[in-house]
């Protein structure tokens, strides 16, 4: 079993009283059916991408009874989706079997229950990690000194001692600082990406502090640092436009390729610093580079070719998953509002 909190994500009012306004009405897809019967594996974005032009608009378009106002994400496979036309509105009829049981803001499923906003298998490993530290974050950091074996490094369950770890910290997570992040418009670094080690435990405070691992995805070792565990994220997953304007660039790639593509996940130079918060939708912009004609060089226009979802942010990075696109997602390409 899973325990997965909710937050209210929207108000009633706003539910009630239809789709919120927006700078262009909500456009039905070409093939759009009259309804779609939920299944294993679907998630909101691509149950709304068989009935809109744009899926990440569906919070416009649906219509819930009072049950459902508790908590939008409660879909479950086997109920029926049906289209209006004349909203468009999206509705949901009753489930077929089973029993579903709901509670204002905690609800216990098994995996694979309820339907969510994105593929959370994907970004799950994201969620409470440490992913990027700045010049702040590695000064406080505690600092693993070694450990109580003969083995250079320290894997699950082993002892280790570390430094400059707060007293009233228990859970740790273990990090190495990987390569800069670096601002492609002022290069300017503005983090460091951080492999995630692994957790470790406090058992005994002092100078130094002792602590078993409790995971170790790689080896442990002397040097490696450690951040005090994050309480788990609770997203709003919610799909919207950033309120502020946004001009980002993709400036790495998860794994450190240079080209990915859907259901990848990619770092952005624009944070909350910048406006962006988790449940904001960019549009991807694709540089098109340049044309030399009779010794005179033009800037091609640069091409809109996807959408991206950002789930996690930091001061002046963030971490989007690209939900859709027509060709390949380069280290470069621009994100702005869609």
């Amino acid at each position: 079993m899973i325990r997965i909190i909710f937050p209210l994500l929207f108000s009633v009012a706003a539910l009630l009283s239809g789709p919120a306004a927006a700078s262009t009405p909500v456009e039905i897809a070409d093939d759009a059916p009259d309804t779609y019967t939920v299944v294993r594996g679907d998630t909101l974005w691509d149950i709304s991408g068989r009935f809109l032009k744009q899926p990440w608009r569906w919070p416009e378009v649906w219509r819930m009874n009072r049950d459902q106002i508790r908590n939008p994400h409660l879909i479950y496979p086997g109920q029926v989706i049906f289209l209006d036309r004349s909203g468009p509105w999206l509705s949901i009829g009753r489930r077929i079997g089973g029993d579903q049981r709901l509670s204002p803001q905690v609800h216990e499923e098994a995996l694979g229950g309820a339907i969510p906003s994105i593929p959370l298998d994907v970004i799950e490993a994201f969620l409470v990690a440490p992913l990027v530290v700045d010049e702040a974050a590695l000064a406080n950091s505690a600092t693993i000194i070694g450990n109580d074996g003969t083995r250079v490094f320290a894997g699950n369950g082993d002892t280790v001692f570390a430094k400059n770890v707060a007293a009233d910290k228990d859970s740790w997570q273990v990090y190495r600082k990987a390569q800069p992040l670096v601002d492609p418009v002022t290069r300017e670094t503005i983090g460091y990406q951080a492999v995630h080690l692994g957790s470790a435990r406090v058992t005994e405070h002092g100078t130094p502090a002792t602590l078993r691992v409790v995971t170790a995805l790689e080896e442990i070792g002397a040097g490696d640092l450690m951040l005090p565990s994050e309480v788990p994220l609770v997203f709003s997953y919610v799909p919207r436009a950033p309120e502020t304007a946004i001009d980002a660039r993709i400036i790495a790639i998860h794994r450190g390729v240079e080209v990915t593509g859907r259901h990848h996940v990619v770092i952005l130079n624009a944070g909350s610093d910048q406006g962006l918060d988790n449940g904001h939708v960019l549009a991807l912009w694709r540089n098109r580079g340049s044309i030399v004609h009779e010794r005179e060089t033009f800037e091609l226009p640069p091409q809109r070719y996807g959408i991206a979802f950002v789930f996690r942010t930091f001061n002046r990075v963030s971490y989007a998953l690209v939900m859709d696109t027509d060709g390949p997602v380069t280290v470069g390409d621009g994100a702005r509002q869609p």
